[in-house]
């Protein structure tokens, strides 16, 4: 999705703030949770930055269609490498470099 259905605004060169921390926050979650994967709601605020608002076990179509691709084959690609990752700044390393949009 390049343009945001309401406004129109150009989404594609639009950078999220505090995106490094959203990350950690995730990764940290994750281990603590034991879900497997999970998904996070995230606010931000002006003075205080991310602040975690919700945890999704099971996180659902939203996100698929937010990425505008199903969560299946990510996860392959996460089980296929998960145990070849030791520590919360590999993993998210590794997230980066699997998943990130750089166009």
């Amino acid at each position: 999705m390049e343009k945001h259905p309401d406004t129109g605004a150009n989404l594609r060169d639009r950078q999220i703030p505090h995106w490094d921390t959203i990350l950690d926050m995730a990764a940290k979650l994750c281990e603590k949770t034991e879900f497997g994967y999970l998904g996070i709601d995230v606010v931000l605020d002006q003075e205080k930055g991310s602040l975690l608002l919700e945890i999704n076990a099971r996180p659902g179509l939203s996100i698929q269609i937010a990425n505008q691709e199903g969560l299946i084959p990510r996860l392959k690609t996460i089980d296929s490498n998960v145990n070849k990752l030791s520590g919360i700044e590999e993993k998210i390393a590794f997230a980066k470099e699997k998943f990130a949009v750089n166009n």
